[in-house]
């Protein structure tokens, strides 16, 4: 639980200055959650812990886990799971909560990156379908069309109208 606690505030620290004042009050929650999770388990003290709080910790350290493996093309609800020793089912279960699927939001946070990337002008040369492989798309068409629904234009005019 320390080093998903750990990893965790890392990567708030890395996305500190893009919330919002309203995010960053949910954020101090969760933040606070996923660190009583993580001081119970060290004094071996899990039942003193709040069931919400410890979703929600668990929540944020499956976000944090998510964010930091982008990258990993194997990364799946099911390896998610395994590595943090729940069920697939509860896993589904934690993300219906919040309105969707563990697959859409990891498809939403690869497509997030992609953009970023597509926009950035020192990454210019790097051709789109290696910067959708950097974010774990496997297939340049599944991506190119995952980022039209998205974003409603390709990659490439994306990328384009950036460099306007």
């Amino acid at each position: 639980m320390g080093a998903l606690a750990s990893q965790f505030l890392l990567q708030l620290a890395r996305h500190l200055e893009e919330f919002s004042p309203a995010e960053a009050m949910r954020v101090s929650t969760l933040t606070t959650d996923v660190l009583t999770a993580a001081l119970a388990g060290a004094l071996d003290a899990h039942s003193a812990v709040p069931p919400n709080s410890r979703r929600r910790a668990l929540l944020a350290q499956i976000h944090a886990f998510i964010q930091a493996n982008l990258g990993e093309a194997d990364l799946t609800p099911a390896a998610i799971a395994a590595a943090h020793h729940i069920s697939l089912r509860y896993l589904n279960k934690l993300f219906r909560a919040e309105g969707h699927t563990v697959a859409a939001w990891i498809r939403e946070r690869r497509l997030e990156r992609c953009r970023r990337d597509l926009a950035e002008p020192h990454l210019a040369g790097y051709p789109i379908n290696a910067i959708a492989a950097r974010w774990g798309f496997t297939s340049p068409a599944h991506f190119s069309q995952a980022f039209r629904s998205a974003y409603g234009l390709s990659p490439r005019e994306f990328r384009q109208q950036c460099t306007r």
